[in-house]
């Protein structure tokens, strides 16, 4: 496990980014007062009732109690982790995540980074110079690749010979262990042998830039065609995608994403000033290419051969989109005559005829419809009711919301009905107005006076000043929920700039964090209430509550070292000696 995120760089970078533009990028928001909305992505509705605040750099909403920070709403809308939220985040800001030294403290990956930037030198210096070299640069040209782009590619070549790399960067037995890690080197029955060998090698480059794999296209007529590196500590192949780096770089505001099939179809585009294609690494799209593309641009469009495989591999790949298909995400095919691929296609007719496919690609709902409609008798009801048993179940797995209800009503459209009863598993959108929904969860759910006071301390962090002008014996109170409140109190006076999305991160990786996430949903805006009151009151009932505690009984104990039975023998014994509020149950 790498080392843990420093808090101070977590607040450092909730104050540098904006939740209001990360969000826009995904969901477009719309300015209410001095919040924003939008319908929630999260739960299928018609009124909005998502709600981000520009102030607190929080979003909530009022109808499924979704809330959170940016680096939260990145975990939940691109399904992250929490440290690819932050990674991702900081990204976008230009920073770099620093890591804690302690006992977590994971291996430390610069060394291999280090090594395969070195290698993807090598690999170039022996493209220039290797006496082989004449047969790599012929290859290249016969593809129609100028030595310009393959310089912008970084694209090298692994000449003939068994440990031409390995001579070349093992200097010592620490480098020669790294070489192999990188997967760079291969050991069958001991011997060790670099594994490009006569190939052309293309680096694979992280979102970041960084050189974390290669692959080799071989000269000859040698098996297999394309290798791979293995998966290491950097590269995992399920994960990565040749070429967004360098789309990325061309161009910052990325509206489409073209996946095609091998590096040379990425490189031969960009020789033709299509920029913006990218390659899966031997392997079909995973999600966690989507959440790549999606995190980029919103549109994908799947490049495939027009043949009976290629249209089963599109089949794959529209069922590993629909789980993650919402509005405002796009998903396209594009078919290529029998025989041809991107490289040769766009050498045979250019780049204008080449994007005039691809704006003509299938849209996913098209191409759904179109594959099951062909398995039906659409003119017999018969074949129209077996239309619909066969699309219910891939329009079941779209999640909840716009696109989802679309794609029901044109089934519904095919199949000839109007009823809308199609889509059982679509929640029932709930219209309801902001304040209406806070009012009936603050009134029917209102907290205890401590799990009140850190809520509104949370939500409005301002409101220090009102506790300390406030008596705080409670402190002395030894209880999970005084700590927390107490601990609250001091991040804020220490911070005062801190907002509340950066209050709940502090708690991020504590045990504690579920229940102050839970406590986060109540927003305090409504018109009739005094905050300031309302938490005077409450730190107040704290007080009492805890002088009641402490009150010494007979036999010198306090009511939290008795058990039920022993308690209310007491209750009745002496009336009035354990009174408490009905709400001031439970301190923590």
């Amino acid at each position: 496990m790498p080392g843990k995120i420093p808090s101070q760089f977590i607040d450092e970078l909730l104050n540098r980014v904006d939740v209001v533009e990360i969000i826009n990028r995904r969901v477009p928001l719309k300015k209410a007062g001095r919040d924003f909305q939008a319908c929630c992505p999260f739960h299928d509705e018609k009124t909005p009732s998502f709600t981000v605040s520009q102030s607190k750099q929080f979003y909530h909403c009022f109808g499924c109690a979704a809330h959170g920070s940016a680096i939260g709403f990145l975990m939940e809308y691109d399904n992250l982790g929490f440290v690819e939220a932050v990674e991702e985040l900081a990204e976008s800001a230009g920073m770099e995540v620093p890591r804690e030294a302690g006992h977590d403290q994971g291996p430390d990956l610069r060394p291999l980074f280090d090594l395969m930037d070195e290698a993807s030198r090598f690999y170039q210096q022996q493209l220039r110079h290797h006496p082989e070299s004449p047969r790599a640069i012929g290859y290249l040209k016969s593809r129609g690749l100028t030595g310009e782009i393959a310089a912008k590619f970084h694209v090298g070549y692994a000449p003939p010979g068994w440990d031409n790399l390995l001579s070349a960067l093992g200097q010592d037995q620490s480098t020669i262990e790294r070489l192999g890690q990188c997967g760079l080197t291969s050991e069958p029955e001991g011997k060790r042998y670099d594994r490009f060998r006569d190939r052309i090698v293309f680096p694979i480059h992280d979102t970041r830039g960084r050189v974390i794999g290669f692959g080799g296209r071989v000269l000859g007529d040698d098996k297999p065609k394309y290798l791979n590196s293995p998966e290491t500590p950097l590269f995992h192949k399920g994960r990565e995608l040749y070429g967004l780096h360098e789309a990325r770089r061309a161009n910052n505001k990325l509206q489409r994403l073209l996946v095609v099939e091998g590096y040379m179809d990425v490189v031969a585009l960009a020789q033709f000033g299509i920029l913006n294609a990218v390659a899966t690494l031997g392997t079909a799209t995973t999600q966690d290419h989507l959440g790549l593309i999606f995190r980029t641009c919103p549109e994908v469009v799947f490049c495939f051969d027009g043949d009976r495989a290629g249209k089963d591999a599109a089949w794959k790949a529209l069922q590993t989109t629909l789980p993650i298909m919402r509005e405002g995400r796009e998903a396209r095919f594009l078919f290529l005559p029998d025989g041809e691929d991107p490289d040769t296609l766009v050498r045979k007719e250019g780049q204008e005829a080449f994007e005039q496919r691809i704006d003509d690609a299938l849209p996913l709902s098209e191409f759904l419809f179109q594959q099951l409609t062909r398995q039906v008798k659409m003119e017999t009801i018969d074949g129209r009711a077996h239309l619909a048993e066969l699309a219910k179940p891939h329009l079941d797995r779209l999640p909840p919301g716009l696109f989802r209800r679309m794609m029901y009503q044109h089934l519904e459209g095919l199949v000839g009905i109007r009823d809308g009863h199609l889509d059982r598993g679509e929640r029932q959108p709930r219209d309801v107005t902001r304040q209406a929904v806070n009012r009936q969860s603050f009134k029917s759910t209102r907290p205890t006076p401590i799990r009140l006071a850190i809520a509104l301390l949370l939500d409005n962090p301002h409101l220090v000043n009102t506790a300390d002008s406030v008596e705080d014996n409670w402190k002395q109170w030894d209880t999970t929920g005084t700590q927390i409140l107490s601990q609250l109190l001091e991040i804020i006076r220490s911070q005062p700039t801190l907002n509340k999305a950066a209050l709940l991160e502090r708690w991020r990786d504590s045990e504690h964090f579920s229940h102050l996430n839970k406590l986060a949903e109540h927003t305090f805006n409504l018109p009739e209430m005094d905050q300031e009151t309302e938490l005077r009151d409450a730190l107040v009932k704290i007080n009492s509550q805890y002088r009641k505690e402490s009150r010494p009984l007979p036999g010198n104990l306090k009511p939290s070292e008795l058990s039920e039975t022993e308690l209310e023998a007491l209750k009745k014994r002496y009336p009035g000696s354990l009174d408490t509020d009905s709400d001031d149950k439970s301190a923590d």
